[in-house]
């Protein structure tokens, strides 16, 4: 069978919103959504791109989220700015606190969004590059289900719990690295259990507490930090910061709240975001350029920087557009005409 031709970021960008409206997203929504999905499979992040549209038209379908929510922003002219998603997706209240969030930050230094009762299902780099777009640092992290086992521990405690974090670069893609606390994002797992291959050594345990490299046992069972001891910490550090802090769900309760792990999860997010010039104004040193010394050596060095590679992807699909699978089409295609029908 002949490969398909390639399809314009545009043109997914459209087929991708129209499947969200014919769902019952409203139409903003439905735009913020499918951008930030279409954009992971513009940066060949294939975990994090078409793949995640089935999970947000099943918690759909399930009543599980808000088609209609409008974010409402909270700012009581604090360093802490709230958006309440209202049961929404992540998405579309990062957006519509993002101008807000810049500005304090560039008034104040640092600054801090609060995203509550939201489903979340997408990387997080998309917010710490929308940020460094203007100059901003940032980290964003949330919890998400218990599907990670703390370090010396047999059970589901911990989320994936991701993190990520951005710095701007002059003429340049900004420094982005984005990673979950587990050893890799539990979408990677799914994705080696469609194509029935096993996962790596290291990766996770089975039900009984054993090692395992049968994808269906890892999501039967525990996934693993990554370095171990000092993995776990940083994923608590997250469920500290994200849920407990914010008076948000935890990754176990999030769990609880919807009763299993086959609908997206309800949680809350944060974004810190930070004004580098704003931090070194009375240093008399530019801190883009000293961090650019930083990175410079490290590329120097023949090392790859992180996100390079999606970067490079990236500049290819706007270039050539994106390639999808006859069965990747084909789904689309349904999905597009039947909407929610499609998933019976």
């Amino acid at each position: 069978m002949d490969q398909p031709d390639p399809v314009s970021v545009e043109a997914l960008l459209a087929r991708v919103e129209r499947i969200f409206v014919k769902a019952g997203l409203r139409a903003e929504n439905a735009r913020d959504v499918a951008r930030v999905i279409v954009a992971g499979e513009r940066d060949n992040c294939k975990s994090h791109g078409i793949y995640r549209i089935e999970g947000c038209l099943r918690v759909l379908a399930a009543g599980k989220v808000s088609p209609d929510a409008v974010p409402q922003l909270v700012d009581q002219g604090k360093s802490v700015i709230e958006v309440d998603a209202g049961g929404g997706f992540s998405n579309p209240a990062f957006y519509a606190a993002k101008n807000a969030l810049v500005d304090r930050t560039r008034s104040t230094g640092l600054a801090a969004l609060v995203i509550r009762d939201c489903l979340h299902f997408s990387a997080l780099w998309h917010d710490v590059e929308a940020l460094a777009q203007h100059g901003l640092a940032s980290l964003s992290m949330c919890p998400s289900y218990a599907f990670v086992a703390p370090a010396g521990g047999t059970q589901p405690l911990l989320g994936t719990n991701p993190f990520a974090f951005g710095w701007p670069r002059k003429g340049d893609d900004p420094y982005v690295f984005d990673i979950a606390t587990s050893v890799a994002a539990r979408g990677e797992i799914e994705l080696h259990r469609r194509a029935g291959t096993p996962i790596p050594e290291g990766w996770a345990m089975d039900g009984d507490g054993n090692p395992t490299t049968d994808p269906e046992a890892a999501l039967d069972g525990a996934m693993l930090t990554f370095g171990g001891h000092k993995g776990s910490a940083i994923s608590t550090m997250i469920e500290l910061l994200s849920g407990a802090m914010l008076g948000e769900f935890m990754s176990k309760e999030a769990l609880d709240f919807m009763g299993g792990t086959d609908l997206l999860p309800r949680h809350g997010a944060l974004v810190l975001a930070m004004d580098p010039q704003v931090f070194a104004a009375r240093s008399g040193r530019d801190p883009i350029a000293q961090g650019e010394m930083l990175l410079s050596a490290i590329a120097g060095q023949g090392a790859r920087l992180p996100s390079q590679r999606r970067f490079q992807a990236r500049a290819r699909s706007l270039r050539d557009g994106i390639l999808l699978t006859r069965a990747e089409l084909d789904q689309l295609d349904r999905f597009e005409r039947l909407g929610l029908a499609a998933l019976t």
